[in-house]
């Protein structure tokens, strides 16, 4: 397992904007809300397209950057080929890496970022992550006209894109540390139960996380997961338990925590939008949470290798945050 150490890396700032169900949600804060799906768009996946650029523009213009001071941009979608990402940076004069890691792409991009400028041959990098509930559900799943019925242990994919500007001048929020994941499969084909598939690599990433760097749980004090859900939630806890003897108490999934109730989600929000969606606007609103393990969890699915029946593997990636 891969943990890494930094000295010098900040989270200077960050924006988010999100979606219509997203804006009637528990989130304490909101940066930009969509009116509807299409966002003034013809198709889904050109409103993705807008909302990236748009969440990348409106951070630049709020800490008066101009593109030219940025060195790099970092992320990812859901969407086939990391489309949404690569459209939305087209002719804007920034250099771009693109990755996929599924619902875990917002932690991956966070090291990633975190590694190249604690190197100081960059000196700003911008994350950028997005996902779109009806581009989702169409490319997964089914076509949305078709009104399949959704299973009690299926999650619903958040609307909303993130960017978040890093940097190794000194900020109110230290990435200090991070643990790379590994590729895990437990036998599970069935698409409609992510929690259940991504559980067992976050409950690896946490175990590998606190004994590379000899840590106790006790040193967060929040511990946050990704989009495990609410029935994910469960399992990852007891998982983590039997399998590590590791009993977490001070812990939230983003998944369980970003819908109400009444807004019939089924097992929680999923996508790689959830996590920093709770990150950022509420759970760094509490002024005493100081130390904060964030483990992005995504499951590694292809529609073609699920239809030939062959279990999904998921993998999860964690970075520990200080506010300072």
């Amino acid at each position: 397992m891969a943990s890494l150490k930094y000295n010098n890396v900040y989270i200077n700032d960050y924006l988010t904007l999100v979606g219509p169900l997203e804006s009637d949600a528990k989130l304490k804060k909101i940066d930009l809300k969509m009116d509807d799906y299409y966002y003034g768009e013809k198709t889904f996946e050109q409103a993705e397209i807008k909302m990236q650029k748009n969440v990348l523009n409106y951070l630049l213009e709020k800490n008066k950057i101009i593109k030219s001071e940025i060195d790099l941009i970092i992320g990812g979608d859901l969407i086939n080929q990391i489309s949404s990402t690569y459209y939305a940076c087209i002719n804007n004069s920034i250099s771009v890496l693109g990755l996929y890691s599924a619902c875990s792409t917002f932690t991956e991009s966070l090291i990633v970022a975190a590694n190249i400028v604690q190197d100081k041959n960059i000196k700003k990098v911008v994350a950028v992550t997005s996902s779109h509930n009806k581009a989702s559900e169409r490319q997964f799943r089914y076509p949305i006209e078709y009104g399949a019925p959704r299973k009690m242990t299926q999650t619903y994919t958040a609307t909303a894109a993130i960017s978040t500007l890093i940097s190794n001048s000194v900020g109110k929020i230290k990435i200090e540390s991070a643990t790379i994941g590994k590729v895990i499969e437990m036998g599970i084909t069935d698409v409609n139960n992510m929690g259940a598939i991504m559980a067992p690599a976050a409950a690896s990433t946490l175990n590998n996380h606190l004994k590379d760097l000899k840590r106790d749980i006790s040193y967060y004090d929040l511990i946050i997961t990704g989009d495990l859900g609410c029935i994910g939630k469960e399992i990852f806890k007891k998982y983590t338990l039997q399998n590590y003897n590791i009993n977490i108490n001070n812990y939230i999934d983003a998944g369980c925590e970003l819908y109400l109730d009444s807004q019939n989600v089924n097992a929680g929000g999923s996508g790689p939008t959830c996590l920093p969606l709770i990150l950022f606007n509420k759970v760094l609103l509490n002024k005493k949470v100081k130390k904060i393990l964030i483990i992005g969890t995504g499951a590694l699915h292809n529609t073609t290798l699920v239809n030939q029946k062959i279990p999904v593997p998921a993998i999860a990636h964690a970075v520990s945050l200080e506010v300072l």
